[in-house]
């Protein structure tokens, strides 16, 4: 039994948030080595830059584009040059992601905010944007990637209602 599969993504085009780095970098260099033209989106223009680089050294397409999840403005601005570059968008792949680790209690608004429009909004207009786009192309695919903290809270989790115990 074959345990390595394979897939044939020539033609199609993938964005990545949270390309720079860890799953977000193995999941653009996959998509290309099986012939995507990825476009890896964060918020670190270096990280970006040498992923996008390695991709090009290995023959594929990419484009590094530097975006803020938190900003409306951003997220169009990617989907527009994603378009741009390449015309379409076939895949995108939500993985960029936020957190910070306080018990409840001493948990800031401000770091709410950031991990649920870095986290939740984010994810949501950049889908929204690029479901437009593949619904006018005739289709596409969103894949979603969470941590297991969204189904099992852990103390130091601010988010959680957990308290620290004598």
């Amino acid at each position: 039994m074959n345990s390595h599969i394979t897939y044939d993504l020539s033609g199609a085009v993938a964005v990545i948030t949270g390309g720079g780095r860890g799953i977000g970098k193995a999941i653009a260099r996959a998509l290309a080595a099986a012939g995507a033209s990825v476009v890896v989106a964060g918020r670190s223009g270096p990280e970006l830059e040498a992923v996008a680089g390695e991709i090009r050294e290995a023959g594929g397409r990419a484009l590094a584009l530097v975006t803020d999840l938190t900003s409306s403005e951003q997220i169009e601005h990617l989907v527009e040059g994603t378009i741009g570059e390449f015309g379409r968008i076939d895949i995108l792949v939500n993985n960029a992601a936020t957190s910070y680790l306080a018990p409840l209690l001493e948990f800031k608004e401000k770091h709410w905010d950031s991990i649920f429009n870095t986290n939740c909004r984010g994810p949501f207009l950049l889908s929204r944007a690029a479901a437009r786009q593949m619904i006018a192309q005739g289709g596409g695919k969103i894949i979603n990637i969470t941590t297991v903290g969204a189904e099992r809270g852990s103390v130091g989790m601010g988010s959680t209602m957990q308290a620290r115990r004598p």
